[in-house]
């Protein structure tokens, strides 16, 4: 399983060609690829750290902004329907187009002007992902700092503890590194990194709910209702980013040895309802232990000084170091291929810069980290940044999925088209 993370993370993978002899579709080479390798538990499980990360530390927020357990519980329901319906088109839609990645299916089934547009939308949503990893990673840092570096109240924290200091600096010595090398291979060993950060941080939520969390007076916390129902929708951004698999869903798929649309139906709905454990279970008592005081990085809640909540702050970050420059990589390949294209379109094929030598790609990766450091610093709450990513991500969830399976339909034989009626009907009931 891990050495196919790194393939699916970069888009590569095995595919499943068009339908012999369907119209609509121009005939183009498919490029060579390794054969599928990737076991159904290994979909479920790279499918679910695609799933979980930095939108845990937020469903403890969204619950309180939803008016309580029982709304938020219902519109996270709801809106799982629509997150694995919109996974099994994607296959589908992957079988059909025979391409191996997201804006590659979208553009060969919608066409090149949705493919463009589904490329711009990609990058600025990788961009926006990787400033929430940034403010995530300063937070944590902030924390471990002034538990390194401790005052006594009233005395302020030393000024050397605040991120806008410590995370320029992490940024340039660690982070950028990371992400310059042409190819990541360390990072197929995250995926398990990241699982065991999640599991454990919804553990010790979990756990202090009961115990109580060290040097917090436990209050009863009075029942809330939602205000309105704009405010129980207001969490839905927070979930879309919170359950955003779809973009490797289409290269999971491809790199699968059993691909079979029920199956993959299947995989789908075992990987987001593990998922949904997980944030079920952070969100209801990460907001039962704070209330209406709960903040928008649940591990800001808790004291600094609890050696369990420590060593969360510490797989979390570390967790989100290694996977920012994934984000990163993804971004750089899709600025790489337009960049790649103009050239060729300027200068003719024989004046092309290599995208992915030195003088293109270390400016390019500089000059992303520089822009999302400057934006997490800037951007005062994680939040107001993860409600810009779930905007985004319903693209990716909902408009995309559901153009393609348009285009698809029509493409595709009626034969063909009623297995597909029938699967989705046998799924939804």
């Amino acid at each position: 399983m891990a050495d196919n993370y790194l393939i699916l993370k970069s888009g590569f993978g095995a595919m499943e060609g068009p339908t012999a002899g369907s119209p609509g579709l121009a005939e183009k080479p498919v490029p060579a690829a390794a054969s599928p390798s990737l076991s159904s538990l290994g979909a479920v499980f790279i499918l679910l750290k695609s799933a979980l990360g930095a939108g845990l530390l937020n469903f403890p927020w969204a619950f309180h902004k939803a008016g309580g357990v029982t709304p938020a519980f219902l519109v996270e329901l709801v809106s799982l329907v629509f997150l694995i319906s919109g996974l099994v088109i994607l296959g589908y839609a992957a079988s059909v187009s025979g391409q191996t990645t997201y804006q590659g299916v979208v553009g060969g089934l919608c066409g090149p002007a949705l493919g463009k547009l589904c490329e711009a939308c990609f990058i600025v949503n990788l961009l926006m992902i990787s400033v929430a990893f940034l403010r995530v990673i300063g937070d944590q840092l902030e924390k471990l700092c002034g538990f390194l570096l401790p005052s006594t109240p009233p005395a302020p924290q030393p000024w050397c503890v605040d991120q806008r200091l410590t995370l320029p600096p992490l940024s340039a010595l660690v982070i950028l590194p990371l992400s310059v090398p042409r190819e990541i291979g360390f990072q197929k060993y995250t995926s398990v990194l990241g699982t065991l950060a999640a599991c454990y941080l919804a553990l010790v939520i979990v756990v202090q709910y009961y115990t109580g969390p060290q040097g917090l007076a436990r209050e009863p916390r009075p029942t809330q209702s939602p205000s309105s129902w704009t405010s129980v929708f207001s969490v839905f951004p927070t979930i879309c980013f919170g359950f955003q698999c779809h973009e490797a869903g289409v290269s999971i798929y491809c790199s699968m040895t059993h691909r079979s649309l029920s199956h993959w139906a299947l995989v789908s709905v075992l990987s987001l309802l593990a998922c949904c454990l997980v944030y079920s279970l952070t969100g209801v008592y990460g907001f039962l232990t704070f209330g209406a005081e709960v903040s928008a990085d649940i591990l800001m809640s808790y004291p600094g000084d609890d050696v369990v909540i420590i060593v969360a702050r510490a797989l979390f970050g570390v967790s989100i170091v290694t996977v920012y420059p994934i984000a990163l990589f993804l971004g750089r390949s899709v600025m790489q291929d337009f960049w790649r294209r103009s050239w060729c379109l300027a200068c003719g094929p024989g004046a092309l810069a290599e995208p992915s030598g030195p003088w293109v790609r270390v400016p390019l990766t500089v000059l992303w980290v520089a822009v999302t450091l400057a934006m997490a610093l800037l951007l005062p709450d994680l939040s107001e940044i993860i409600s810009i990513i779930g905007g985004i991500s319903s693209f990716f969830i909902f408009i995309f999925p559901g153009l393609c399976l348009i285009c698809a339909v029509n493409v595709q034989p009626v034969a063909a088209r009623v297995s597909l009626s029938t699967c989705m009907i046998c799924f939804q009931l």
